[in-house]
This record gives C-alpha cells, sequence and structure tokens, in this order.
C-alpha cells in the first residue's frame, strides 16, 4: 500500500511536486457552464465578449506605459515589449516609435475606425525585431487568456446520440467541439441578437457587447437541425445540447494562433488556410457536403478570435492573395464547398525590405500597393519625418492609414501648408509638390 512517507521519514517526491499544482487555477481555467451561467458571466464582466482586436490592445495596455521626452519629443514606451513573462528573453529596445505606430494602428482596429480591415505588415532590414514582435504578440495573448481579465469561452454540443447527429462510427459522437471556437453569443440568431443584449442589459457604462458574425459551417448544420427537431424551440435547443467552456489560447494546441509559413508551391495550397475535406468520414456521413466531414484546420480557422502569423507574407503565391484580402477586408473565408465563414482575428505578416519594395512593383498586390498610398496621402509631415529618421533601423508598419481617430480627422496637408507659408515649403513633401 502506498504512503505519503518514504522509507527515510522524508515525503514523497511525486507528493512534493503535487503540492506546486494550483488546484483554485486548474479549476478556473477547466470551467464549464450552462448559457445561463454565461449570461451571467457576460452581464458582471461584458469585456469577455471583446473582438480580437480589442483583446490584443487591452492585452498590450494593461501591461502599463512610461512616458519620456526624446529631442523635445514625447514618446510613449509600453512596457509589454519588455517581456517580463520571460525575464526579458524577447524584450525590444530601441523601437518605441515604430511600437507606437503599431498599437495606435490596434487601438484604431479595436475602435472599428479602419485598420481592422487591413494585414499589419511589419517590414524593415534583416535583425529589426519583426518576428520577435510577432513572438511577443501571440506568447502575450497565450498567457493573457489565462487571466482574468483576458478570460473568454466558447462552446460545445452535447447530447447528440439520440438526434442522429453524432455520427455512426464516432468514439465520442456525444459530443462535438465547435471547431472554430465562436463566441457563445452567436448562438443566438443574428435577426434578435442585438434586442436580446439590450433587454438583458450585457452591456454597461465601460463596454458596449457588440457581436457580430454567425456560426461556422459545422455548428449552423447542428443547430438548424436540432431546431428543427424541437420545432423552432431555441430555447430547448441551448438547454439540451450546449455546454459552455473557458477557451485557453495556445500555438501548440492550435487555438486561437495560427502561422502560416510559404513553401514549395507544388506542395501548397489554399486548404492549408481554409480547411479540407475529411475523406475518412465521409463514409460516415455519406456526403462531402456535410460539413460535419470537413476538417476545419486551416490557419485561419484555428486562429479564429486570436492571431494568425503570415511569415515572410510577400513570398507568397498569387493564389492565396485572394484568401488573404477576404478575410482582412471581410473578415470572411471561403472554405471548398461551404459558403463564406465569418472570422474574428488579427491578420499580422512580415517581410524583409527587399520582399516589400518589389511589392509597390507589383500588379498582382495591387490593393495593397494601392492602401498604402492612400495611407502615405494622409500622413501627417511630421509622421513621415519620423518614419524616415528610423528607416535604416527600425521595424515600420505597412498599414498606416487610420492610425488613430485624431490620424483620421486630420488635413492631407502638411503643417506649413496649412498655414499658407511659402517660404517653408519641403522639397520632399507630397501635398506640397502636389
Amino acid at each position: 500500500m502506498a504512503t505519503d512517507v518514504s522509507k527515510d521519514g522524508t515525503k514523497r517526491h511525486i507528493d512534493r511536486i503535487a503540492a506546486m499544482q494550483d488546484y483554485a487555477l486548474y479549476r478556473d481555467l477547466s470551467w464549464e457552464g450552462t448559457f445561463e451561467d454565461y449570461l451571467d458571466i457576460v452581464r458582471k464582466r461584458p469585456q469577455v465578449t471583446r473582438n480580437a482586436f480589442q483583446r490584443v490592445y487591452d492585452m498590450i495596455i494593461g501591461y502599463g506605459t512610461e512616458e519620456y521626452i526624446d529631442n523635445k519629443k514625447k514618446l510613449v514606451r509600453y512596457n509589454f515589449f519588455k517581456d517580463e513573462l520571460e525575464g526579458g528573453r524577447d524584450a525590444i529596445f530601441g523601437l518605441d516609435i515604430p511600437l507606437m505606430s503599431l498599437v495606435h494602428v490596434l487601438r484604431a482596429a479595436s475602435e472599428g475606425f479602419g485598420p481592422e480591415k487591413r494585414v499589419i505588415l511589419l517590414h524593415g532590414p534583416v535583425g529589426s525585431s519583426k518576428s520577435t514582435i510577432a513572438r511577443l504578440l501571440k506568447k502575450g495573448l497565450e498567457h493573457y487568456s489565462r487571466t482574468p481579465d483576458g478570460s473568454l469561452y466558447t462552446f460545445r454540443w452535447k447530447n447528440l446520440k439520440d438526434t442522429g447527429l453524432a455520427g455512426k462510427d464516432a468514439a465520442d459522437g456525444d459530443i462535438f467541439p465547435c471547431p472554430m471556437h465562436e463566441e457563445p453569443l452567436r448562438l443566438i440568431p443574428e435577426a434578435w441578437r442585438a434586442k436580446a443584449i439590450a433587454e438583458l442589459g450585457l452591456s454597461n457604462e465601460h463596454f458596449k457587447v457588440k457581436v457580430d458574425g454567425d456560426l461556422d459551417p459545422a455548428c449552423r448544420f447542428l443547430f438548424k437541425h436540432l431546431l428543427d427537431r424541437y420545432q423552432g424551440d431555441w430555447a430547448k435547443v441551448i438547454e439540451n445540447h450546449v455546454t459552455i467552456h473557458r477557451m485557453l489560447v495556445s500555438e501548440k494546441d492550435r487555438v486561437g494562433i495560427g502561422t502560416f509559413q510559404p513553401k514549395d508551391e507544388k506542395n501548397q495550397d489554399s486548404t492549408e488556410l481554409t480547411g479540407d475535406i475529411n475523406y475518412r468520414k465521409i463514409a460516415e456521413y455519406g456526403s462531402d457536403s456535410d460539413p460535419r466531414a470537413f476538417n476545419f484546420d486551416g490557419e485561419f480557422n484555428i486562429a479564429n478570435r486570436g492571431i494568425v502569423e503570415f511569415v515572410e507574407v510577400l513570398k507568397l503565391d498569387v493564389a492565396f492573395l485572394y484568401d488573404l484580402l477576404g478575410a482582412s477586408q471581410e473578415h470572411k473565408i471561403k472554405p471548398k464547398k461551404f459558403s463564406q465563414t465569418d472570422i474574428d482575428e488579427v491578420i499580422l505578416g512580415h517581410t524583409n525590405e527587399a520582399e516589400y519594395k518589389k511589392l509597390l512593383n507589383n500588379d498582382s498586390w495591387r490593393p495593397c500597393a494601392t492602401a498604402r498610398s492612400r495611407s502615405t496621402s494622409r500622413t501627417s509631415r511630421a509622421c513621415r519625418k519620423r518614419r524616415a529618421s528610423t528607416r535604416r533601423t527600425s521595424t515600420r508598419i505597412a498599414s498606416r492609414a487610420s492610425t488613430s481617430p485624431r490620424t483620421r480627422s486630420r488635413s492631407p496637408r502638411c503643417g506649413p501648408c496649412s498655414r499658407g507659408s511659402k517660404t517653408r515649403r519641403s522639397t520632399t513633401c507630397l501635398c506640397c509638390r502636389s
């Protein structure tokens, strides 16, 4: 019989290791409950329903900021980029101005001012911390989802065996996890979702709950058939077949974080982004058009509600451009044999300076080049000078359009032009030359 004490009278090593486990934290991260329980959580903390941009921005701001003066300019240093989680292992120094631009883009995107419809592109010379910034954001989001402030939730279907929706050969057919980790409030039909949120008082003075989009094809399929089974009784579907649980973002588990890297174009296609048919399940479900026989395991799918990183994004084949444009501008992807599917994620790409210069002269990427030219014309003279001063050593953000509400309202003319000065016009000023 096992005892808690070894032969020499000391405590067993296994027990000493087990004593280090935080059971309270484990129970919190493994929380499960009903839809009614989740509504109570939303009523107390409506921030759990934030979109991906809002969550990433709040994560960065949550670490605090420091202000300092450099050459008579007030700069802000974001403590998040000190990498306090790992003792400064991936800390970034000397790039405060580019990082300020990045955070401004995230802030504007979180408030819906336009950058949420852009790919955030980090470009610069070798060794300018492009990959490090992406790694910090992914690592930070993993940790943030395990804190009370960064908690988020998703759902799974249950009790499916008696409904005929489980599949004949499924080992655990009674449970069907939501493949894209959708926000549970999407279970409320879009036609009366906003009215339900308002009448239940889920928003407060600090945060307004707003959930757009529809369920992914697999969940929509199950929801529709269960609704028909209960003759349209939405309450019975939710009470009998839905369980809400805590969602933990993890790159290793492919939950909330995706990474896509270019490979040989002969061995890579768009299914790596949007998923592919599971041919083994066709015999089980009877059709390749059944969403239950589809693997929603593309990088866009698994990164839903988080971040997807495109390594050397400008080296992608042109065929991937269409998926990328649809995902960024419309927040939708097109899985094979299914309708467009809503996604909610930050799309972050990085590339070296040589590839970025090719982008500006490539007609195949004209929508991206056009977007950048518009953003440049709206950028103030001071911002252009600041960007030029950090060109050799810093990481630049290509998506500079609408970096903040204040930037959006500025006149496209520079300071001297707006004051009517003729003697201080610069030969490099775009608005003066026009």
